[in-house]
């Protein structure tokens, strides 16, 4: 078991905390209070430092940012936003490479995406909405499936949603270009509601297909649920979905565990991992609202990818959906009957086993068969180095 941290899945200490925030001129260097690598410290920290709310609380834990419900988030109080794509980005086989393209050029489309005026075919009627995960965008996920979706004959759309600044509560990490899905989940779900009705508009389609990954399934799972996607979607294709919260290796679980007691450290964290990232830890009241009714709604097709080197979706089982009613879910481990992908949470999506269980269940009469290769963890290769 493979149990190195991806390193921009790494909790960030204490004082890479007070250097970033010394450095975004957020706190001047000479009145930065003392500062030790411990929670109290850090909460001593943030209280002393960040700006005080007309009530005398500090900002940093005004709202630990897990609150769920219904609704599209889309009022006056929203505090992310959705982007269209820009250009088109080339094809990538590795996800190194793709994200330094993404850095770079934060607002591609991945390639054979977003071309709206392509039709459904009868062979493949409805469209397919890629949704990307948690500090990723658009063409750092879906360089490598999306041009082989549509390849397939697939009309393929998608967005850039969850896009919020370090001041709205975006977190550290949305200083970087295209680090988004990091504002409110609900909120997320309203964008990707919006978004789906103009593909279903521009396509003539009656309905769609989603592949999520990460943060993405969940927002697809969400609309389904709450934001009129119930009758729009035929099939929800999951990669590393956190369906049911992450432990990001037990951090989340035990920063959960002290939020319960009644000490709201998440919410001292939400400034600096963003919004989405506390809403994700396991046992939130976004997750509680969200599978209150089970996993699935009717009428859905379900496939859940899992690797056994996720480092964030573990253990494994998290990730997976329970069927109800008049639904269908196909759970799938990605090394059952293929121990050489060692794919992990990013580079699953550059898998070639990966894009050939999507183009299954999303035409599941082609009977794609599965591909088998070796695909490197953390590096990805679309099957080779």
């Amino acid at each position: 078991m493979i149990a190195t941290t991806h390193p921009l899945r790494r909790t960030l200490s204490a004082f890479g905390i007070a250097a970033a925030l010394v450095a975004l001129g957020t706190v001047p260097a000479a009145a930065t209070p003392t500062l030790e690598p411990t929670v109290a410290s850090l909460a001593e920290y943030l209280d002393a430092t960040m700006p005080i709310t007309p009530d005398g609380r500090p900002t940093a834990i005004a709202d630990t940012g897990s609150a769920s419900g219904s609704g599209s988030g889309s009022g006056s109080g929203s505090s992310s936003r959705a982007s269209d794509t820009v250009g088109e980005g080339p094809s990538m086989s590795a996800y190194l490479p793709a994200l330094a393209y993404g850095l770079l050029h934060p607002d591609a489309a991945p390639p054979k995406a977003n071309r709206w005026d392509c039709k459904p075919t009868a062979a493949h009627p409805r469209p397919v909405v890629l949704l990307h995960g948690t500090w990723l965008n658009a063409y750092d996920t879906f360089s490598y499936l999306s041009p082989r979706l549509a390849d397939a004959g697939h009309c393929v759309f998608t967005l850039n949603f969850g896009k919020s600044t370090l001041l709205e509560a975006g977190g550290l990490g949305a200083i970087l270009p295209g680090r988004n899905g990091v504002g409110p989940m609900v909120e997320s779900s309203g964008q990707v509601a919006a978004f789906i009705e103009r593909v279903l508009a521009a396509t003539g389609a009656e309905q769609v297909d989603i592949v999520g990954h990460s943060q993405g399934a969940t927002i697809a799972n969400h609309y389904l649920k709450f934001d009129g996607g119930r009758d729009k979607v035929a099939t929800l294709v999951s990669f590393g979905g956190t369906h049911h919260g992450t432990s990001l290796l037990g951090i989340a679980t035990l920063g959960r565990m002290i939020n319960n007691a009644g000490i709201d450290i998440l919410g001292f964290y939400r400034p600096i991992i963003g919004a989405a990232n506390v809403e994700q830890a396991i046992g939130s009241p976004f997750y509680t609202t969200l599978n209150a009714g089970g996993d699935t709604v009717p009428g859905v097709h379900y496939t859940v990818v899992g690797s056994r080197y996720d480092e964030v979706m573990n253990p494994l089982d998290l990730g997976f959906l329970a069927a109800g009613p008049d639904a269908t879910v196909d759970n799938i481990t990605l090394q059952a009957g293929c121990e050489q992908d060692v794919s992990d949470h990013l580079t699953m999506m550059y898998s070639p086993r990966a894009v050939s269980i999507a183009l299954r269940a999303l035409d599941p009469a082609q009977g794609t068969e599965l591909a088998c290769t070796f695909n490197p963890w953390f590096v990805g290769g679309g099957g080779s180095l």
